[in-house]
């Protein structure tokens, strides 16, 4: 079953001080004041994480249909593009808590990962 925006949003906002805001005309949540996930604009089926190129490898490696890089810089600095309509629910979630691992603050992170 593939993943809705909706199910991409509580996903993302269920990681600690989260919040939701807006980034060049579409939905972006934050972790500290720091991007660390977007949604496509209202209908659109894709997603943004921020993953460090070498988890970008890998996810896009288990699964192509779902990852690919964002283009340019953004892409090759490990911004990964998902397809939320081929993307199970249990791989976007590990994709999404990595990117927010990677933009929280180490104390945040730290204190999260050893609950």
């Amino acid at each position: 079953m593939p993943v809705t925006s909706a199910q991409f949003r509580r996903m993302a906002l269920a990681f600690p001080e989260t919040a939701e805001s807006a980034h060049m005309s579409h939905p972006d949540f934050r972790v500290c004041g720091k991007i660390f996930a977007t949604l496509g604009n209202r209908g659109k089926q894709w997603a943004m994480v921020k993953l460090t190129p070498e988890q970008q490898a890998d996810f896009i490696a288990d699964a192509p249909d779902v990852f690919s890089p964002e283009s340019g810089a953004w892409g090759r600095s490990g911004c990964t593009r998902v397809q939320l309509k081929a993307a199970k629910q249990a791989m976007l979630r590990r994709a999404v808590l990595a990117a927010w691992l990677n933009i929280a603050p180490k104390p945040l992170a730290k204190k999260f990962e050893s609950k």
